[in-house]
């Protein structure tokens, strides 16, 4: 693959990951501008807090979409890119989602696009990482917490699978999930950090 082609991909993937649903589906519902909501953050989450949860649901399907659809537009034009190489550029939807330029690259926090990009390398990070998540928000019941652990089920897996290159760059992204939940982590070593309301 040329330069130009990756290029290519790298912006197309950037842009697919930019695009900003929990803003636009919240003001095309009339709920105002998610900025201005909760946290101020562009994602399902926030978008829970407007009290749709159907809403929040949609925006969640969507950004996980945001981190799947690169690995199909990949395999649907080449056959023959190593993993890492696949990896390396459809985790700019990612970038994407955490970093639009059309919003002052303040975005989300990027754990749902995140989740897509895990379903695109294989099913079962996904499920695994879906399976963490609840484990530990039914235990500890904060999302955040769920969300940074699950987030290194990845980096262990092709650990364990001796793939260390996919590892170290699978780590760059738990960084970068890391510092986007510095405020949640700073909460919750205080003790202040929202737990999830279980419905009765």
């Amino acid at each position: 693959m040329s330069l130009i082609i990756n290029f290519i991909f790298i912006m197309l993937f950037y842009l697919i990951g930019s695009i900003p649903f929990a803003l636009i589906l919240t003001k095309l519902f009339g709920l105002g501008d998610i900025r201005n909501i909760g946290s101020g953050n562009v994602g399902a989450t926030n978008v829970l807090r407007t009290g749709n949860r159907y809403l929040a649901f949609g925006v969640l399907c969507l950004d996980v979409l945001k981190g799947l659809i690169p690995f199909f537009l990949l395999n649907s034009f080449f056959d023959n890119i190593g993993l890492l190489h696949t990896i390396f550029l459809c985790h700019f939807a990612i970038l994407g989602h955490i970093f639009p330029f059309w919003l002052k690259f303040k975005g989300g926090k990027g754990v749902a696009t995140y989740i897509g990009f895990l379903f695109g390398i294989n099913l079962f990070l996904g499920l695994s990482f879906i399976a963490v998540w609840m484990v530990i928000a039914l235990i500890a019941r904060y999302s955040s917490l769920s969300s940074i652990v699950a987030s290194l089920i990845a980096p262990i897996y092709f650990f364990i699978n001796n793939n260390n290159y996919i590892c170290i760059f699978l780590l760059y992204l738990f960084l970068i999930i890391i510092l986007k939940h510095r405020e949640n982590i700073k909460r919750l070593i205080n003790r202040t950090e929202n737990k999830i309301k279980l419905s009765k």
